[in-house]
């Protein structure tokens, strides 16, 4: 008995496989090296194959349980290789052939013919173009313009509304429905559907509906204002400049009603004067309520805070806007916020000649809107969204952006 056959390793029984369909059955040693039964494959599967060195580099096997390529370095029991396993022989696939030097800069023409021109072939492309101030800073200046101009607007819209309503043979009963308007309780000025989200998210209602006025009734910001305060202890604490309490409106409508009920005995001049003056009344009770957090803010900055008022009157509310003013000329003044639009100005006279601002003038909840926005921009969402007054302002704004635009 020969020596190495003594010592030789275990005898594994593989079938083998080509992708051709042939199958047979190789018996190797566990230590014989994956090169070797590949080159014993290629002998029995492909007769001559091996008189070209490069054709066993060509050729791989895979174990085909594990789907593994086989490492022609390693032994059979290294890749842990059992008896009775299935092998797979295949040949490799060649690889590309390389582009041609034609072909390479036909493709590179045609990159650059895609490529987006950079800044100095936009410049040259331009330059004989009109020159457009459109940037940012232009667009927010037109943005505080048309604000600007819609207060003027509805504080000459308010003087019509009242001398219209005055005319009104029923302006008390109309009176009367507006200050009840006025007196409503503010959750009613609340977004329902703002409110609702909130509420299905398992915050406490009252809760909500604080958070919902200080964040101008935003849900995302709403929400994260009611998570970072969870803990606060004053976090139900009521917000300053809360409407008045029901016996205080019903005291108020009492006393304007009295004022208003000899109206009907007088002349026709005296009734349209106190009526006035009763609008005057729901105008007082109409304070301008500004932004706490934003209050606090610019106090920290050192402003004292009547002039902080004043800025956040002017710049509804916006604190950006306001320090702006502060720090600056100051203009407009919180004095020429009453000041109304002219009323001979085409701009003026296209809005009374609209059908639907006409119709919207002679309704109280309309007059009541302008109240609103005036002492506090940041509801005109809300009245925008209303079905009757939404397209009154609708109504405005086109016409304002229309003859803005000539």
């Amino acid at each position: 008995v020969q020596e190495e056959k003594i010592f030789a390793g275990k005898v594994l029984r593989l079938h083998v496989c080509t992708m051709e369909g042939a199958e047979w059955l190789e018996e190797v040693p566990e230590d014989t090296t994956v090169e070797k039964l590949k080159e014993r494959c290629l002998k029995h599967c492909v007769p001559g194959s091996l008189e070209d060195p490069k054709t066993v580099t060509h050729h791989k096997l895979i174990h085909a349980t594990s789907e593994k390529v086989l490492t022609d370095t390693k032994t059979v029991l290294e890749e842990n290789i059992q008896d009775r396993d299935v092998l797979l022989l295949i040949k490799k696939r060649a690889p590309p052939p390389l582009p041609k030097m034609a072909d390479v800069s036909a493709e590179e023409k045609r990159k650059q013919e895609q490529k987006a021109p950079d800044k100095d072939a936009i410049l040259k492309a331009t330059a004989n173009l009109p020159s457009r101030n459109v940037d940012r800073t232009v667009a927010h200046h037109n943005m505080r313009d048309f604000q600007t101009e819609l207060r003027k607007i509805l504080v000459s819209l308010i003087e019509v509304a009242q001398k219209l309503l005055a005319l009104n043979p029923d302006a008390v009963e109309l009176f009367k429905k507006a200050n009840a308007m006025l007196d409503e309780d503010e959750e009613d000025r609340v977004d329902e559907i703002a409110l609702r989200q909130l509420t299905e998210m398992g915050f406490p209602e009252s809760r909500a509906v604080k958070a919902l006025r200080l964040n101008h009734m935003s849900v995302t910001q709403a929400m994260e204002w009611l998570i970072e305060h969870a803990d606060d202890p004053t976090v139900d604490a009521p917000l300053p400049g809360q409407p008045p309490s029901e016996a205080t409106a019903e005291t108020a409508a009492s006393s304007a009603e009295a004022t208003a009920g000899p109206s009907s005995e007088v002349g026709g001049e005296e009734a349209k004067d106190e009526l006035t003056e009763i609008f005057k009344k729901i105008r007082r009770k109409r304070e301008f309520r500004p932004d706490p957090r934003a209050v606090i803010a610019l106090m920290e900055m050192g402003f004292d805070e009547k002039e902080v008022v004043d800025a956040l009157r002017v710049n509804n509310n916006q604190q950006n806007a306001a320090c702006e003013w502060l720090l600056g000329d100051r203009k407009p003044s919180p004095e020429e916020l009453d000041k109304g639009i002219d009323t001979n100005s085409p701009l003026f006279q296209a809005i009374l000649e609209n059908p639907v601002v006409q119709l919207g003038l002679t309704n109280p909840k309309t007059l009541l809107a302008f109240e609103d926005m005036l002492e506090n921009p940041l509801n005109s969402t809300q009245w925008m969204n209303d079905p009757e007054t939404g397209p009154v302002m609708l109504q405005i704004s086109r016409i304002f952006q229309t003859l803005n635009r000539t």
